[in-house]
């Protein structure tokens, strides 16, 4: 989207004020018509694990990540809000305000997809073709949706679809030989009508398994990880990804 060429901003005192928006991973403040200024928050949380903490230094390692993964749509030509990052927790975004639907990409059946229609696939199937299943956003837990209501309520299912096996094959490629099982987006549009992906893209956002099949996502805190083993793996993942 729009490069940051806008004077610096007084971060501080920024952040000392109210947040626009306080959601469970992130805060916004609004910067103008079409900037905003995003916090990550050191939360981890999993629905169907009940289990919730904050992690301090999971939020640094997610905006590393996410970071990387930026430059790299963007050169990819997949339109992504971030543009600049201003502290270790801080950057800043075109502000996009989306619909309440999450867009989620399967390579491989696990979570949800073996959760909710058991028998269907076995842990673990491979996808001849990746899968691309909406879901609506609502506490406590995000419910699936069909594309058709999803282009009812004014959205272009078909290209927040191609856009998201797009950001797939981008990811897929930066990543490998590690493995892209699922991962989920936040689609946006911009002051110019563009759509655009306005969500993190990190560990916390996807299930991503090394070459020997170890989790390097979020998996590690649904199983009861601690602080110390997450951060590890995750100070890990993003220096080899810088490495490579």
């Amino acid at each position: 989207m729009s490069v940051a060429t806008d004077p610096p901003l007084d971060v501080a005192t920024i952040v000392a004020a109210a947040p626009l928006i306080r959601g469970k991973s992130k805060e916004i403040w609004r910067l103008g018509d079409h900037r905003c200024l995003v916090r990550l928050i050191p939360s981890l949380s999993s629905f169907t694990y009940d289990r919730h903490d904050l992690f301090a230094g999971t939020e640094v390692l997610r905006l590393d990540f996410f970071e990387m993964a930026a430059r790299r749509l963007q050169q990819a030509g997949v339109p992504v809000a971030f543009e600049d990052r201003v502290g270790p927790d801080l950057y800043i975004a075109d502000y996009c305000p989306g619909p309440p639907f999450e867009v989620i990409v399967k390579n491989v059946a696990t979570g949800s997809t073996t959760r909710k229609y058991p028998d269907l696939f076995r842990e673990g199937h491979r996808f001849a073709h990746p899968v691309v299943k909406f879901d609506y956003r609502v506490d406590p837990e995000d419910q699936p949706i069909a594309e058709d209501y999803v282009r009812e309520a004014g959205c272009d299912a078909a290209a927040m679809k191609a856009l998201a096996l797009e950001t797939n094959r981008v990811l897929r490629a930066w990543l490998a030989p590690r493995d892209l099982h699922d991962f989920c987006l936040i689609f946006g549009t911009d002051r110019h009508g563009r759509l655009g992906v306005v969500s993190e893209i990190s560990p916390d956002a996807m299930r991503l398994k090394g070459p020997d099949g170890g989790s390097l996502d979020k998996d590690l805190f649904r199983r009861g990880g601690s602080r110390e083993d997450i951060l590890t793996v995750w100070t890990r993942l993003v220096r080899e990804l810088r490495a490579a």
